[in-house]
């Protein structure tokens, strides 16, 4: 399970690091600021671009490897949990045997 999580986790990092290298800067000064904000209020680009969709694929990708992360802290912090009981028992064993 771990070793899938962790494939899908260097896919995803590959992803991102290409989507975000691809896509072009928004704005260069305050002005490109401005302009950009008009055009987007008016409807000029109706995410029809490369970089909209870029962007949008970005953020989706990069919410999921979020999550990714977070459950593979999980599973990895559950199975330690699970083994650290046991292995007190077993130390408390060894001691009481004396």
């Amino acid at each position: 399970m771990q070793i899938v999580i962790g494939i899908i986790l260097i896919l995803a990092a590959l992803f991102l690091i290409g989507a975000v290298l691809m896509q072009s800067g928004k704005s260069h000064n305050l002005s490109g600021t401005i302009a950009g904000g008009a055009e987007t209020f008016f409807g000029k680009s109706k995410a029809t671009t490369l970089d909209k969709k870029l962007s949008k694929a970005t953020t989706i990708v990069a919410i999921v490897f979020v999550v990714l992360v977070l459950v593979s802290y999980l599973i990895q912090n559950h199975s330690s949990f699970a083994a650290a009981p046991a292995a007190d028992y077993a130390v408390e064993t060894v001691v009481n045997a004396d």
